[in-house]
């Protein structure tokens, strides 16, 4: 049995920020190119207590598809960063049992210069991103 840790931290070993991403189950109603399963960057994490509830959750930002197949380049499905109408973040709170697994995303590059990238702000210096399906066997079956 394999497990995978989910970070969402903003000081990763007293340093910078890490906000891993991941690929969210919405059922097989949801009209997305990966069979109901959409992709978000995970921002934190909290759960709170409802009467006799425990509910564990999430604060993810949203990724959208740039196209409905894959690059037909890569293979690999095109995602860049979700907003509404008026520019403003597509943020929302979600359950973890949403969670499918962790999502492994390469930024597509451009013709321009490539500025200096940490590992830190990766996920915030491209306009999209390449949804890696040669990360794992995992990513592989599902991307």
């Amino acid at each position: 049995m394999c497990r995978k840790h989910i970070r969402a931290t903003p000081s990763w070993c007293t340093g910078e920020p890490r906000h891993d991403c991941i690929f969210i189950n919405m059922g097989v109603d949801f009209d997305s190119p990966m069979n109901g399963l959409a992709v978000a960057r995970v921002l934190c994490f909290f759960s709170f207590n409802y009467r006799t509830s425990y509910h564990p959750c999430t604060i993810v930002h949203w990724y959208s598809y740039v196209h409905e197949e894959c690059d037909p380049d890569t293979g690999m499905y095109v995602v860049m960063l979700a907003t509404t109408g008026d520019d403003v973040p597509d943020v929302s709170i979600i359950h973890i049992d949403c969670i499918f697994r962790t999502a492994h995303l390469i930024p597509v590059y451009g013709l321009d210069f490539i500025p200096k990238i940490s590992p830190h702000n990766s996920y915030d210096m491209f306009n999209s991103y390449y949804v890696n399906r040669y990360a794992n066997h995992h990513a592989f079956e599902i991307a």
